[in-house]
């Protein structure tokens, strides 16, 4: 397995658990879990869309720049990586999800849940789960019909990181929009809220599935299957 890409990986998921949880954690309001509100939702959207447009031309040519497990098992069901890659990569993106967290509640200077992904008190479970489903297939879809088809060139990269922009402009004030079970689980060990966390794997999951699903069957070139 390559190394070059698993530390791609990690780097990158690092990057984006330190940045993004970091922007949202030192811009909400409340303690912990109270501290549902942030106060500047396009501050912690653009935070992490940007991690993922610059870690995209920085680690692309290495790994594709999942930087999320559900991610890599849409591609893993489109079989665009193989079982082994997926394995490696799930490993080294929780690792990385976890240590930035751990990172960043060692250095954040105010308390906080350090960004973990939460309901609004408004938000129920079957809400919520259908927000990260819908959210997580339009990213995973944005991924597959650029990165993955190779239509949009180097632009692939920015048109990623604004699909999660927009993606945390809408979800984040009913879930956080993690979209992203590394995302969800990295702040929830270090802050030690688990509220809910089995939604934020069951919904990226199944709309990553989708997202491939309709890929290979709809928008994938004959040729390249």
């Amino acid at each position: 397995m390559n190394t070059r890409n698993l530390a791609a990986e990690f780097i990158g998921t690092f990057a984006l658990i330190f940045i993004g949880a970091g922007a949202l954690a030192i811009t909400q309001t409340g303690i912990g879990e109270n501290a549902y509100g942030f106060d500047n939702l396009l501050t912690v959207a653009l935070a992490h869309g940007l991690v993922i447009v610059a870690f995209c031309y920085a680690y692309g040519h290495f790994s594709g720049t999942h930087i999320n497990p559900a991610v890599t098992l849409g591609l893993l069901v489109a079989k665009e990586i193989k079982l082994t890659t997926a394995i490696g990569y799930w490993i080294v993106q929780f690792a990385g999800g976890i240590l930035g967290a751990l990172a960043l509640k060692g250095v954040l200077p105010v308390d906080g849940d350090l960004g973990v992904t939460i309901l609004a008190d408004n938000v129920n479970i079957i809400q919520g789960i259908f927000v990260e489903i819908i959210l997580t297939f339009f990213l995973v879809n944005t991924i597959f019909n650029t990165a993955v088809s190779g239509r949009s060139g180097n632009l692939a990269g920015l048109a990623i990181g604004l699909t999660l922009t927009v993606c945390i402009l809408m979800g984040g004030p009913l879930t956080r929009a993690s979209l992203n079970p590394a995302r969800t689980l990295g702040p929830a060990i270090a802050s030690g809220i688990y509220t809910d966390i089995w939604l934020y794997f069951v919904g990226p999951a199944v709309g990553s599935v989708m997202a491939a699903a309709l890929y290979v069957g709809v928008f994938k070139d004959k040729k390249q299957k």
